[in-house]
């Protein structure tokens, strides 16, 4: 028996459920719960497992919504005014009926795990896990230490086991990102508008912004967050920041409160939706959007689609909309911009907010716009780069 299970269940631990979800983040997390919450699993039984306890402020995460959305208790602070700073071009935009939240890493794990503590039906264990494997019936997990764990109906899986192999066309950069909680000894924050993107930093690096979150008049998460295909030294990350604070936001004196780090994929090549009995969902099951990084909300969106097809049509997997596919197609032509560096990521983004509402952007970037205002944001950009690199997408 592993040493790593949580004990506090009424009943046995045992080898044997109906799901099996691999990964305790926000993918496994928005769907377990949703499926918990109709009320139509009770009778069901439900394994978690993760090689970390989640006990940790590891990320946060940033993204705009109209209404309530199904965390909404979970938001830290929200913003309906921003600004976008780019080379000669800065404005404060209002964003309504849009706002811009943030969810602390530390405040969704430690909702999630605290309401699957009290679900009789759940158990979580704490162990990498070492592969995953469809069966005619169910499916199959294997952690590190070679015990096996069976789930008779599906795994979701939200570990990107494969490589995305390579080819012509598809192209992969990271964003990665090194941000600071600081605070200030007097005021000088704006906590009613957030700086979304700044783009006036150096570009040595290649597309690299940063943006800043007021959580208060003295507190503040400041990201230096770069597109490219390559990381930096940490010295480097921990320089842009110190750089931006000093020269932008005029500051020379401020306590460090909280670090986080991450890497996004950003990639046209196709991830695997997964087969048989395993259903590939987060990152692992491509809903990253390739362009942006932005996640959290298409984990969302995918999540309500999975649990709809599960009760009305006894299946997790939605039917794949065609509106998705010319996203994907725009999404292609800017990493190829970006990657053969015709225009770079500053400039791209400069001309689209300086032509174009914040709103429309965001529906945009949603892939919620529909073709008429798709067309104003195309003629935004110049023609040449994007229809040499539509052309390569294309042939």
């Amino acid at each position: 028996m592993s040493t790593h299970l949580f004990q506090y269940k009424p009943y046995d631990y045992r080898y044997e459920y109906d799901y099996v979800f691999t990964g305790a983040g926000a993918a496994c997390m928005s769907l377990l719960i949703r499926m918990l919450v109709s009320g139509r699993y009770s009778n069901s039984s439900f394994l978690v497992v993760d090689k970390d306890r989640k006990e940790n402020n590891d990320r946060t995460w940033c993204f705009w919504e109209k209404e309530d959305g199904f965390f909404e208790k979970l938001v830290h602070k929200s913003w309906d005014q921003m600004w976008f700073h780019g080379p000669g071009f800065s404005k404060k935009y209002r964003i309504k009926p849009y706002r811009y939240k943030m969810i602390r890493g530390i405040d969704f794990y430690s909702f999630c795990i605290d309401y699957l503590k009290k679900q009789p039906n759940v158990q979580l264990l704490f162990e990498p896990v070492q592969r995953i494997e469809t069966l005619k019936e169910g499916a199959r997990l294997t952690i590190e230490n070679g015990e096996v764990y069976t789930a008779k109906k599906y795994i979701f899986n939200s570990i990107p086991f494969d490589q995305l192999r390579e080819a012509p066309g598809k192209h992969m950069l990271l964003q990665h990102f090194k941000g600071w909680v600081i605070e200030t000894e007097t005021d000088c924050f704006d906590p009613t508008t957030c700086t979304l993107m700044d783009f006036r930093i150096s570009q040595e690096h290649g597309a690299s912004f940063v943006y800043t979150m007021p959580l208060t008049a003295r507190k503040a998460l400041v990201e230096y967050t770069l597109f490219n295909e390559a990381l930096l030294k940490e010295e480097e990350y921990e320089e842009g920041l110190k750089t931006y604070i000093r020269d932008f936001l005029k500051l020379d004196q401020y306590t460090i409160l909280e670090k986080e780090f991450g890497i996004i994929p950003m990639t046209n090549r196709v991830f695997d939706p997964g087969k048989g009995n395993i259903v590939n969902i987060g990152t692992a099951g491509g809903q990253t959007k390739p362009s942006s990084g932005y996640t959290f909300q298409f984990i969302q969106r995918n999540s309500d689609e999975i649990i709809y097809s599960m009760l009305n049509h006894g299946r997790p997997r939605p039917t794949e909309d065609s509106h998705e596919g010319r996203f994907m197609f725009y999404d292609s032509v800017l990493l190829d911009v970006l990657v053969h560096k015709e225009l770079g990521g500053a400039e791209i983004f400069t001309k689209l907010f300086k032509r174009n509402s914040a709103q429309r952007i965001f529906r945009f970037l949603d892939n919620q716009s529909w073709i008429p205002e798709e067309l104003l944001l195309i003629s935004s950009l110049p023609v040449g780069p994007f229809l040499r690199a539509a052309k390569r997408q294309l042939f």
